[in-house]
């Protein structure tokens, strides 16, 4: 039916749209906020802005035929400018569900607000005990592991790094770990991102799509060892601003408040980085085996959906004793093993300084930092590993020299550098092989 000039409404004269009424009818309809050019309504994020711009055609297409494209676009633009809002705060003594909000001191209202993640599950304090998912979780890992994991998964509802912890969830590969990430989804919906921890450190622009986001969950992990960690230890450990860049805008400074989850075969690594620093932030979780013959259920993350309430407020439970505890989690003496020994994996100084019959700590003694690194070159052969640079061995000694009852000194022989309180005379080597 066409429109008349009787029928047309306010903001059309019959030639031209007036923006300003027009934008000002629409917030009224559809009301938004504009942070930082990206649209919000108070259930968060809009990911797609092409549903705003089809809200924006369905109001146009009765007194407009032609340039709706350009018009679309034009008016949707002036949308952000009279929708513009400072940044949204950053909450942490509450959690926005989908049925309105639940307070950290345990008290619920269905008011709703604006926020930055507003989470697609609802807050049901009835909501039965998750039998089904307790079962899946006591298949895949050691009942003295799982209350890391219920923080860990508590610790992701709310939107801050005060745990200064990645968990990297490890296996042989079938026992259904990634499941976790798909359950996850279901509670977080848009505040959680899948994507890959290299390309978090590698590619520029990933940092930003992080913006916003709770969790960031990589279901495969890359073993390749990491070239660089600056930006993974930064955004673990988040307490400022960070600089964001996306395509075609202007970097700016905002604050990341997502934590990282990863499957993978092993623990991450670096290339260069042996530090305790870049494992500190790791926590490692070893599953169960696979059971031989086991029959996987191809339904079984329909199952575990059907759960979701009670499962959040498992969750919840581990948030609770997280904050309890000063937002350090349980680690069982198992997950304290395997960091260790991701610790010895990504950097074999460690393992040659835990070794017998290549130096000694003496008081008194003293050797040549060339030395020193002889004998490490030769432990490396006699364990098929490979030697890292001489650099990374010194600095490493250097670090840890109080720790290890070791001193390092410019002239500790002569004019040559080296460390007091070790012997190598008796273990040098004849000949290492270059």
């Amino acid at each position: 039916m066409d429109m008349t000039p009787q029928t047309w409404p306010e903001w059309y004269d019959g030639r031209h749209i007036n923006e300003v009424l027009f934008c000002q009818q629409f917030l009224d309809k559809h009301p938004m906020k504009c942070v930082r050019g990206r649209l919000f309504t108070v259930d968060g994020l809009i990911e797609d802005e092409g549903q705003i711009g089809n809200l924006i055609l369905e109001e146009i297409s009765g007194v407009l035929t032609a340039n709706l494209s350009k018009t679309v676009a034009n008016l949707l633009a002036s949308i952000k400018l009279q929708a513009y809002s400072p940044p949204l705060p950053i909450e942490t003594d509450r959690i926005h569900v989908a049925n309105g909000t639940y307070f950290m001191d345990g008290s619920f209202t269905a008011d709703k607000s604006y926020c930055n993640n507003r989470l697609t599950v609802a807050y049901n304090p009835d909501a039965p005990t998750p039998k089904k998912w307790l079962q899946f979780l006591s298949e895949l890992l050691q009942p003295e592991d799982i209350p890391t994991l219920q923080e860990f998964l508590g610790y992701c509802l709310l939107p801050t790094t005060k745990g200064q912890k990645m968990l990297m969830l490890i296996g042989k590969g079938g026992e259904g770990k990634s499941r976790i990430g798909l359950v996850m989804r279901s509670l977080l919906g848009d505040s959680m991102n899948t994507t890959s921890i290299q390309k978090v450190e590698s590619n520029r622009f990933s940092r930003a799509d992080l913006e916003n986001k709770l969790l960031m969950v990589d279901d495969d992990m890359d073993m390749s060892a990491l070239p660089k960690t600056n930006y993974i230890k930064s955004i673990v450990t988040s307490e400022c601003k960070m600089d964001m860049e996306r395509k075609g805008i202007q970097s700016y400074q905002s604050q990341l408040y997502v934590r990282f989850l990863c499957f993978g075969n092993g623990a991450l690594t670096a290339l260069h980085d042996k530090s305790d620093g870049f494992f500190r932030r790791q926590i490692v979780l070893t599953t169960k085996d696979r059971p031989a013959g086991r029959a996987d259920d191809p339904f079984l993350v329909d199952k575990l959906l059907r759960e979701k309430e009670g499962i959040f407020l498992w969750c919840l439970e581990g948030l609770h004793r997280l904050i309890r505890n000063n937002y350090r989690f349980t680690i069982s003496e198992r997950t304290a093993a395997n960091l260790k020994e991701a610790m010895e994996q990504g950097n074999n100084i460690l393992g040659f300084l835990k070794s017998e019959g290549y130096f000694e700590i003496r008081q008194g003694a003293k050797c040549k930092s060339t030395d020193f690194y002889k004998v490490y070159e030769r432990w490396c052969l006699d364990n098929l590993e490979k030697p890292l640079a001489a650099s990374t061995f010194i600095h490493h000694l250097k670090d840890n020299q109080k720790s290890l009852g070791i001193v390092y000194d410019d002239k500790c022989i002569g004019t040559n550098r080296g460390f007091h309180n070790v012997d190598v005379d008796l273990f040098l080597p004849v000949d290492v092989p270059s």
